[in-house]
């Protein structure tokens, strides 16, 4: 008897025993991370952000890890949209065809939505055939999604032009091929992450250089459609530095609402700045923001980091993609991204003109 109860009592000791090791393992072994593409455990160093605005989080870069995008992936896309075989992206031509295919092969690529029943937007008031490409990323909220942003450039240029040279192709590098990559890299985070509770619309204008004929066609449709726009944000020639200046980027018709207030609030640092040539030039009136102005009468307003010192081939055969600074171009992009969401997602309209 004495026997048969060691015996048990030595089976509950080696059962307990095995247990124990099993628990302490499992204890011991990291769970599987599973990323949700909407929650704040993002790959690329992009973490929330620990202050609150508005009562929501904002992704912001996490200190010296890896950002979203970089001067490798900018580097792929200015090469592309400025290289010799798109002739210099003049409306209506292949060139700007081949340039169109390609941006709507990286929405499509990276969660990006057609808007209308492509991603095209056939110009009426150009001819031959040109194209805006408009792609979408819907807002995650119910009621703030019915709200839009649109976040624009233009992608065509100038073509071939009478240079003196051999060289006869405009390239636009930095007018506008910069923007297009913005924009592109822009809907490429939003389109994978959809952090945005308002709907986000991204669109590359056509026939800019004509006179914004594409922006004009578009604002005019969107219009007509009783579009609820709450604001136009517009990228242009940002491929190269500021000089000497305290701030990365300046906005056109600084003086006309509070947006760089707004961004600057976000970004907690002084980001967007005040140039007075573009005023002087009125720059406000001269790129793809003015006619959504025109018919939204909302905050409408492009950023740029053209200064007209700080680089000589505008409208020239030497705009081309070895030319632009991508690491700012890549810093300047990282820097809008948690702007761009925080605003996306603020419960009142803040931005206003005044």
């Amino acid at each position: 008897m004495l026997l048969f109860f060691y015996s048990i009592y030595m089976k509950i000791s080696i059962l307990s025993a095995i247990l124990i090791l099993l628990f302490s393992c499992s204890a011991k072994k990291p769970a599987s991370p599973q990323l949700d593409p909407i929650s704040d455990d993002r790959p690329d160093g992009l973490v929330a952000n620990v202050n609150k605005i508005n009562g929501n989080f904002s992704p912001a870069l996490a200190g010296d890890r890896k950002s979203f995008t970089d001067t490798l992936r900018i580097k792929e896309i200015l090469t592309f949209l400025a290289s010799d075989e798109l002739e210099g992206r003049d409306s209506g031509t292949l060139g700007i065809e081949k340039a169109a295919q390609y941006v709507e092969n990286y929405f499509a690529d990276n969660g990006v939505q057609e808007y209308f029943s492509s991603f095209r937007d056939t110009l009426v008031n150009f001819q031959p055939s040109a194209y805006n490409i408009v792609g979408l990323v819907p807002g995650k909220d119910e009621g703030l999604s019915k709200e839009f942003i649109i976040i624009g450039a233009h992608y065509d240029h100038v073509g071939i032009v009478n240079s003196g040279t051999e060289d006869r192709i405009a390239n636009g590098a930095n007018d506008n091929a910069s923007g297009t990559a913005t924009v592109m890299e822009l809907a490429r985070y939003f389109g994978t992450y959809r952090t945005n509770k308002r709907s986000l619309l991204f669109v590359l204008f056509s026939a800019e250089e004509k006179g914004l004929l594409g922006s004009a066609h578009l604002a005019k449709r969107l219009k007509e459609a009783e579009l609820n726009l709450y604001t136009m944000l517009n990228f242009e020639m940002t491929g190269v530095p500021l000089k000497e200046k305290d701030y990365l980027v300046y906005l056109t018709g600084f003086e006309r609402s509070n947006l760089a207030q707004v961004c600057n609030t976000y970004a907690s640092e002084n980001l967007v700045g005040f140039l007075p040539e573009a005023k002087q030039f009125n720059l406000f009136q001269r790129s793809d923001n003015y006619p959504f102005h025109q018919a939204f009468r909302v905050p409408s307003q492009t950023y740029c980091t053209f200064d007209f010192t700080n680089y000589d081939y505008y409208h020239k055969v030497g705009d081309e993609a070895f030319r632009l600074d991508y690491a700012h171009m890549s810093t300047l992009i990282n820097k809008m991204i948690p702007v761009i969401e925080a605003i996306s997602n603020a419960a009142d309209r803040e931005i206003k003109y005044y």
